[in-house]
């Protein structure tokens, strides 16, 4: 006996799966939609018939956008602080605003990433 995966699966390629998750569109064909709604995935692809409520992504797509957003607002505010003299409370208010802004933008594309490399690595319920 064998410890080595079977070959006779079709390769999913990751790069390609991957940038149709960040576009919303299925990976696996990159017509239908992945989701029904905002953060829902849709039962299955209405182009090729992938079900999409087979994933688990849970809480990685928050974590990757709460790292990205640290990495993007830091040097921004460090850079801002340094070139302009801005009050305390206009700050106050100006950064959260701007971190659940991109936090909005960023969630569903990140979520579509994440469940697409599952799909493409055959994790959760992708392994058929």
């Amino acid at each position: 006996m064998s410890d080595h995966p079977s070959t006779d699966v079709a390769a999913r390629p990751l790069r390609s799966a991957v940038l149709s998750g960040l576009k919303g569109r299925c990976p696996a064909c990159g017509e239908g939609a992945m989701f029904a709604r905002f953060l829902k995935p849709s039962a299955a692809c209405s182009a090729c018939g992938q079900p999409w409520n087979v994933s688990q992504a849970d809480d990685f797509p928050a974590y990757i956008v709460i790292l990205l957003l640290g990495h993007i607002l830091v040097p921004l505010m460090i850079e801002v602080n340094g070139a302009l003299a801005i009050p305390l409370g206009m700050q106050a208010l100006l950064w959260p605003g701007l971190a659940m802004v991109l936090a909005g933008v960023m969630i569903q594309p990140v979520k579509g990433a994440v469940i697409a490399f599952q799909w493409a690595r055959r994790m959760d319920g992708f392994a058929g």
